[in-house]
This record gives C-alpha cells, sequence and structure tokens, in this order.
C-alpha cells in the first residue's frame, strides 16, 4: 500500500483495520511515514505529531515572514494547533497576524504559539530556574515549550550562586519537581548547584550572557559539561527550546 497522503486514506486506513484487511501493526507503519507538503523553500511534516507525539515546530530565524505564514498556513489546514514559532521578530509577529492567522506573540523570547486552542490540563512539575534576569529570554522560551506541550511549570528567576539563600529559600518547591530546567550564563554553576540537592533530573542550560572570557556562552557550556553532580545534562548554548522540550517528555513519562 502507499503513503497514507490524506483524510479519505487514513478513513479507509483504519476501515481495512477494522475489517481485518490490515493489521494495526501495519497500519501504524503506513501512518509513521508521509504526508508531507511541499511548499518549495520547506517540506512541511503532518505526521510528526503521529511519530513524536508533538507536531512541527518552526524555527523561525532565518525564514522570512512570508515563509514562516506560509508553513503555518499548511500546518493549521491538516488540523495542527498550537503551533510553536521561535525566534521570530517582532515585524515577523506582525506580518502573521496581518495575514489573518492567530497568533500569540511573547517579546522577550521571541516566540509564538500560533493557531492557540483551549489550554488543556497541564501535567507534572516542571521548575524553570535562573541565575539571573539576564538570562530570562531563554529562560521564557523553555516555559513557554514546556506550558505548550501541557506541563505545568513554576519559574524561579535570579536565583543564582551570587545569592544562594534566595534558591535554599525555595527548597520545599524544588524538591517536589519532576524536572529542573537550569540556566545561567557567566560560569554557569546553577546547575551543578542544584544538582546537588534534588533527585530530580536536571536540564542545563548555558547562555550567552557574561563579560569577555565567558565567550558567548562557551565558560556556562564547558562548566555544565564537566558538572560534579550527577543527573545534569546540557543543552546548547541558549537552547531554551531544546530544554523545555525534552523537559515535557521527561515530565510526561509514564511511571514518573
Amino acid at each position: 500500500m502507499s503513503n497514507v497522503t490524506a483524510k479519505e486514506d487514513i478513513l479507509s486506513l483504519l476501515h481495512k483495520v477494522k475489517t481485518g484487511e490490515l493489521a494495526p501493526e501495519q497500519a501504524v507503519g503506513l501512518l509513521r511515514t508521509e504526508p508531507f507538503s511541499d511548499l518549495g523553500y520547506a517540506k512541511v511534516d503532518h505526521h510528526r505529531a503521529l511519530r513524536q507525539g508533538v507536531g512541527e515546530v518552526i524555527f523561525g530565524s532565518g525564514k522570512t515572514p512570508e515563509q514562516v505564514a506560509g508553513i503555518i498556513s499548511s500546518l493549521s489546514k491538516n488540523g495542527a494547533r498550537n503551533i510553536l514559532v521561535t525566534r521570530i521578530s517582532q515585524q515577523t509577529a506582525d506580518f502573521i497576524t496581518k495575514s489573518n492567522i492567530a497568533l500569540i506573540y511573547h517579546p522577550i523570547p521571541q516566540l509564538g504559539i500560533a493557531m492557540p486552542c483551549e489550554e488543556r490540563p497541564k501535567a507534572g512539575s516542571i521548575i524553570v530556574a535562573s541565575g539571573g534576569t539576564s538570562d530570562m529570554a531563554v529562560c521564557e522560551e523553555a516555559a513557554l515549550t514546556a506550558e505548550t506541550l501541557g506541563n505545568q511549570v513554576t519559574r524561579l528567576y535570579d536565583v543564582g550562586v551570587a545569592g544562594l539563600h534566595r534558591l535554599l529559600a525555595r527548597l520545599e518547591i524544588i524538591n517536589e519537581a519532576r524536572v529542573i530546567i537550569a540556566v545561567a550564563g557567566m560560569e554557569g554553576a546553577l546547575p551543578s548547584v542544584i544538582g546537588g540537592l534534588v533527585s530530580c533530573p536536571v536540564i542545563a542550560v548555558p547562555t550567552s550572557i557574561g563579560y569577555g572570557a565567558n565567550f558567548a556562552g562557551l565558560s556556562a557550556l564547558l562548566c555544565m559539561l564537566n558538572s560534579c553532580a550527577s543527573g545534569v545534562s546540557v543543552v546548547n548554548i541558549d537552547n531554551g527550546f531544546g530544554a523545555g522540550y525534552i523537559a515535557s517528555r521527561i515530565n510526561q513519562m509514564k511511571g514518573v
């Protein structure tokens, strides 16, 4: 059987499963492949949610406003909602809304949620902690990503090691978390400190915040990679989206 490419194909596939012509495992195998829409400048994946549990996320940096709007339109025509659009400017956000596409735009992390729908109940407990207020853009990208994917998020901002008592004052909340995202620039020590206090996974996010020898986040990245606290993993510099995404997966695992 060829790839499943339309609603009618899916209904036909389900009918064959019902009548016994096709095994459920075979149907799942077919549904895991195409369809995608070829827009010329992008091949939009309409079955990503089926394969991965989360639909396609649009990385806006480097794309024109017209391209971003076109990808959103293609996804929405196939039923996608709460479409995450990362790293877009206010100009791009304005273009999208002027194109009659519903969009909630958050200027600090430069993140949009297109075709928003009613909020579903939030699961578990993810904490996003920051070393300083200057890290807020990355923190918000992580927090909003996790919230959009259906997670309960608590923000603990400006609790870095320069004033450790600020973090220790929130130990009760920290110990209830299923996952903690620790965001820090400068020397990047916060994840190691948190990792030594909790039993849950800690996702470290180095940021490009810091003075010259910070090397645009490289020093924080190396510090986090060399953490002596067990249970700390590290994503790329300023990658709040990546941290929020993997935190969601951990938080929503069965049995966690």
